[in-house]
């Protein structure tokens, strides 16, 4: 049979890109070989598709099933790095050879832009599970904690030198440091201490010359970049240096369940009124979902999962206080230690040991979407009402509504890249989750999320329309990195960190990184010349 000349020139583009993609592998190889510290060898760390473990190093931390589909665009080199040579080496190589570096540390970001890529440019992982070490000095109260390790064993290890110190930062105990850290990390600790980046003192980071960093070194504007504004923009973070913070050894958990029959639109309405306004000891969450009811139709069910660093006795007052409408009882309290509740509020049974929190585990891999808005002005009942009847018309829709106030309504909006400080009465995390694989399911279930986020436009932020870095969302905007790079930032970045911050960054970024080599689909510009 004659080969058409057509096919032909595509055979052959497919073999000068195959040849070029593998000169490309070893030379970056060759010069990872040469970079990295000899007493470290570099070699037994380096993962290339044709490594039979490479499927399931990159599988490892992938949380988002989304993305682990044969489509979906793969690195064609991880490095699962044990020594900060190995970093620097990666930089430097990267750098060299016009590579995308994509860094990862527990997997967990939203659209998993640690390890995957929209654009056609050939990219590697630095893989950061394998630097996880914790060190904590009770008598400093402080601790320097590595970008691998997760949130469930920064917990474990305070709660091993001290049963009243603790630290404010998310409730997924295998979410990963470094992402968490860098882009704000807030948790039920919130209101009495802010958030991770507000309890952060220092930093090692490597920079686009290779060179490893501290806050000294790097100076208070890339230190300030790094704490709220995300890491991955200005270098790769080895390690963070936070200050502990004390707890009482007897804190009280709830998580008592209210429905659309049992007045939840009222309920609802009091909780926007007051939620913000309580005790700082008080994180108290508001979570939306749909079921079906008895008679065959939809419901709507809210569950308050409650975090008080105090006794129950006096939760139940402060509550039925200011909140009677919850109908709070001793008997819906549990009083625990701190570490304890972490377990609670995560959804362990009761008596799991603390050992739990070292598994790397999820407790659940599925697809999903994430959104986020700022709530910044009551929702009325009526209001509430129309949002639960807009819920039972879609799938799987989940509302989280997390309360603000106290400790976040001290701090300046310009103190860390992070801006939604005061006049933020709670922040609202959209979640859809789906078990069906496949185009079509994800198709569905991201128009239902993105129906959702529009039905709720009049109840929340505007110009801009607010977002948290931490849930990436690429439905808000994407740079491509082109001519008008700084213009598509302002997109999502006025919407991450509002105008200020966000030029603040800019100028970092461009100090720090002037070629834009620490690059994704939202992180921060350079300015054009």
């Amino acid at each position: 049979m004659q080969m058409s000349i057509f096919t032909l020139l595509l055979l052959l583009l497919s073999t000068q890109s195959y040849a070029t993609s593998g000169s490309i592998t070893d030379r970056f190889i060759r010069c990872l070989n040469n970079r990295s510290d000899p007493s470290f060898p570099i070699n037994t760390e380096i993962y290339t598709p044709e490594n039979s473990s490479y499927p399931s190093v990159l599988q490892n931390y992938i949380r988002n099933l989304r993305f682990n589909e044969t489509t979906t665009p793969k690195p064609f080199l991880i490095i699962t790095a044990e020594h900060v040579s190995h970093i620097q080496a990666a930089v430097v190589c990267g750098k060299q050879n016009r590579l995308l570096l994509k860094t990862r540390s527990g997997g967990h970001d939203y659209e998993g832009l640690s390890y995957l890529t929209n654009t056609n440019q050939p990219f590697f992982v630095i893989d950061m599970f394998n630097l996880r070490s914790i060190n904590v000095d009770i008598e400093q109260e402080t601790a320097w904690v590595q970008a691998g390790a997760t949130l469930g064993e920064v917990y474990y290890r305070i709660a091993e030198k001290s049963n009243k110190h603790g630290f404010p930062s998310g409730v997924c105990p295998t979410v990963g440091v470094g992402g968490h850290f860098s882009g704000g990390g807030y948790g039920n600790l919130m209101r009495k201490y802010g958030l991770s980046v507000d309890n952060i003192v220092d930093a090692q980071l490597v920079d686009v010359n290779g060179t490893l960093l501290d806050r000294r070194s790097m100076g208070e504007d890339l230190f300030w970049a790094i704490t709220g504004g995300g890491g991955v923009s200005f270098g790769v973070v080895l390690a963070y240096k936070i200050n502990l913070v004390r707890v009482p050894e007897v804190v009280t958990v709830f998580n008592i369940e209210r429905r659309s029959e049992q007045n939840l639109s009222s309920i609802a309405e009091r909780w926007v009124q007051v939620a913000d306004k309580l005790d700082r000891n008080l994180f108290l969450r508001m979570t939306f979902s749909v079921i079906n009811d008895t008679n065959g139709g939809k419901t709507v069910r809210a569950v308050f999962p409650t975090l008080y660093l105090g006794n129950s006795r006096n939760l139940v007052a402060l509550l039925n206080k200011d909140f009677p409408e919850l109908g709070l009882q001793e008997s819906d309290c549990t009083e625990m230690s701190w570490i304890e509740s972490v377990l609670y509020y995560t959804g362990f049974p009761n008596g799991t040991p603390t050992t739990a929190l070292l598994s790397r585990t999820p407790q659940r891999l599925n697809p999903f979407k994430i959104k986020s808005d700022y709530v910044q002005n009551p929702i009325s009942k009526q209001q509430f009402e129309f949002i639960f009847e807009r819920m039972k018309e879609l799938e799987n829709q989940m509302l989280a509504f997390n309360p603000y106030g106290g400790r976040m309504s001290e701090i300046s909006e310009f103190a860390k890249p992070f801006p939604h400080r005061s006049g933020n009465i709670a922040k609202i995390q959209y979640e859809v989750n789906w078990e069906e694989l496949g185009d079509e399911a994800e198709a569905r279930f991201l128009n239902f999320t993105r129906l959702m986020y529009e039905y709720m436009t009049p109840f929340v932020s505007k110009n801009p329309r607010e977002a948290f870095l931490n849930y990436r969302d690429l439905d808000i905007g994407i740079n491509t990195h082109g001519r008008n790079a700084y213009v598509q930032g302002m997109v999502y970045g006025h919407k991450y960190f509002k105008e200020t911050n966000y030029e603040r960054l800019v100028r970092v970024k461009t100090r720090a990184d002037p070629d834009n080599f620490f690059r994704n689909e939202q992180s921060i510009p350079i300015l054009s010349s």
